[in-house]
């Protein structure tokens, strides 16, 4: 493969939607007529669209006509923010659509059909070791292992790997096997384990268990009963009577298993029903797994994306991501729908599989009612997924219902907004803003302020100035105000918060003071504080709020305050003119790696010597023993 355009410059922002036509036209006039992928970017550089094609250019002109898909909002979306086009070249189509599968995993684009929620779904893990181990993991790590899955259900998996472990005897200790010094464990005793560790069964036996005990997790257990019939004919004949009864109780906890599972075809075939429901932006697909006739297991993937997208699309882009990195492929996979590029899937399935596989669309029959059964589990799992979003969001956390109830406010504040003063003497005065949504700091939304025009040590006034200045710049942001607001002190801080509202012409804004001294809580137009209970989880919120805002506002005042304490000491140092400070600070590159820096290293400053580079020296360490405010 070969990119085409590797050394281009992104697009420059700002370009007319004719400017950025006649861009792309241009690119699009250069692109060959061969399979590839092609990647759109936005004006700062992001890709967010990636396709694979038969012919790049014939399928890249599409993204530049004026009449293209009209009918489907998204698409008209990508175009008018589109703004780049590179695109790299395949040997032939099956290359190009593995390359799209994998990018579209790495970069996630906003306009692709993606998975959701797929960074750290469960595997199961055989190790390479001379006895192996079989793990739950959520980490692939190229070691030589061999991995099964991925699986959505973690709870179903936990239980399938405790049968697993309870049919076939497989090791569970994290020894280097094999090693000296290691003593047989309680799983021997207790029949789980056949001692590897001293040397109580062969590597080469023990490797026919897993063989058989991943054969289980796949759901070959005709395979399985099989090979366990012929060992235990074969320890009978030969008189191993105690090692017969063991395959004869497994074989029956084995059966005992698959008669649990679901009889949906006569036939011994493997085989995926893949089903998908939609909603606005978001998708439900479910698999029903087959496995020799049996209904094995259910797993189910939400996907985002897919407004407008045909359903012929989003079956097909989640074929294609399901199998990108899922550890078997079936013979047969049963959609609800064909799919685009039909031939190309198959041939890459085909690939991946070793085998023949087949996509079929069943009409009639088992596998079809198997289809419908799939759809219905996927509505009910979007359903579900999306009632339980609302509730999320309808109901506030223990701590904010608690607020709202000792408050006696209309509403729950699940954005509680909370300001602190910081100053020395009134100098360097700065003010915070942090922000908790549901009980939690959300630290995006924290803000500094610094205050000006206020000569000495008035909170009173500089709150007076934050509180209008972020309810105005509010106001002409068209943004909605905090459910509450909390002012940390007492009444004084309180009544120049309310003075300010009532000057930008906030009436309705709850607003509250939260007193450090005796962790009072104080309310406009009430002269006593309220009686919240000490352990309430509202003054325990409160509480967490306030030291959060103290402890951002006074961070940001030391550090101006060192800024500036720094940049006047520098001024003050015997022997330190302007060029000198001028040499220092090009040499360490901040005052701060100055303050750090020994004698030796201010010696090699041009134009110091090793006698100032000493006199300096002990100077800022005499400036840093003393305390910060």
């Amino acid at each position: 493969m070969n990119s085409g355009t590797e050394n281009r410059s992104a697009a420059p922002a700002g370009l007319s939607r004719k400017a950025v036509r006649r861009r792309l036209s241009e690119i699009v006039s250069h692109m060959p007529r061969e399979p590839g992928v092609y990647m759109l970017k936005d004006e700062l550089g992001r890709i967010i669209y990636i396709g694979k094609a038969k012919c790049l250019r014939s399928r890249a002109q599409s993204y530049i006509r004026s009449n293209a898909y009209d009918g489907r909002r998204q698409f008209r979306a990508l175009v008018r923010n589109a703004r780049d086009l590179e695109y790299i070249v395949a040997d032939t189509e099956v290359d190009a659509l593995i390359l799209e599968s994998n990018l579209i995993k790495e970069h996630k684009p906003r306009y692709n059909i993606n998975l959701k929620d797929d960074k750290k779904y469960p595997f199961v893990r055989i190790t390479d070791e001379p006895f192996p181990r079989i793990l739950f993991t959520r980490d692939v790590i190229k070691d030589g292992s061999r991995y099964l899955g991925p699986y959505t259900d973690v709870k179903a998996l936990r239980r399938t790997l405790e049968t697993m472990h309870r049919l076939f005897r497989i090791r569970s200790c994290d020894y280097a096997l094999p090693a000296a010094n290691v003593r047989l464990c309680l799983d021997y005793e207790i029949k789980r384990c056949d001692g590897p560790c001293e040397g109580l069964i062969s590597a080469a036996e023990y490797r026919k268990i897993v063989r058989e005990a991943v054969l289980f997790l796949t759901g070959r257990h005709t395979q399985v009963v099989a090979a366990l019939k012929e060992r235990m004919r074969n320890a009978a004949a030969e008189q191993r009577f105690e090692e017969a009864v063991v395959y004869r109780d497994r074989l029956r906890d084995l059966e005992q298993t698959t008669n649990r599972q679901r009889v949906v075809s006569a036939e011994q075939k493997d085989w995926d029903t893949i089903a998908v429901a939609r909603e606005d932006d978001e998708a439900c697909c479910v698999v029903m797994e087959v496995r020799e006739g049996r209904l094995i297991g259910r797993q189910h993937y939400f996907l985002g994306g897919v407004l407008d997208a045909p359903v012929e699309e989003v079956v097909g882009s989640f074929v294609q991501l399901l199998y990108l990195t899922a550890s078997f492929v079936p013979e047969e996979i049963c959609l609800p729908c064909d799919i685009e590029s039909r031939e190309t899937v198959l041939d890459w399935l085909r690939g991946r599989a070793g085998g023949l596989v087949e996509i079929r669309v069943p009409q009639r029959g088992d596998k079809a009612r198997l289809v419908k059964m799939a759809e219905n589990n996927a509505a009910l799992l979007l359903s579900e997924r999306r009632l339980r979003r609302e509730n999320s969001r309808s109901q506030a956390p223990a701590a904010v219902a608690a607020l709202q109830r000792d408050l006696r406010l209309e509403r729950p504040p699940k954005r509680i907004e909370a300001m602190d003063i910081s100053n020395f003497q009134g100098s360097d005065p700065v003010a915070s803003l942090v922000c908790f949504v549901d009980g939690r700091p959300r630290k995006s939304e924290y803000r500094h302020f610094r205050i000006t025009g206020i000569e000495g040590p008035d909170d009173f006034a500089m709150m007076r100035q934050v509180v209008t200045r972020r309810f105005k710049r509010l106001m002409e942001e068209g943004r909605a105000f905090p459910d509450l607001l909390l002012i940390d002190g007492g009444k004084g801080q309180l009544s120049s918060a309310v003075a300010a509202l009532n000057e930008v012409g906030v009436r309705d804004q709850p607003v509250i003071g939260l007193a450090k001294r005796l962790e009072e809580v104080f309310l406009p137009a009430h002269p006593d504080p309220q009686n919240i209970p000490k352990a309430s989880a509202a003054l325990k919120l409160l509480q967490a709020v306030r030291d959060e805002s103290h402890r951002f506002a006074v961070t940001y005042h030391r550090k101006l305050r060192q800024k500036r304490t720094l940049a006047s000491r520098l001024d003050e140092l015997d022997g330190v003119g302007p060029s000198r400070r001028k040499a220092m600070l090009a040499h360490f590159g901040s005052m701060k790696k100055i303050l750090q820096a020994g004698a030796v290293e201010l010696a090699a400053v041009e134009g110091i010597g090793p006698k100032l580079a000493e006199q300096i020296a002990k100077q800022l360490a005499m400036d840093l023993s003393k305390p910060t405010p």
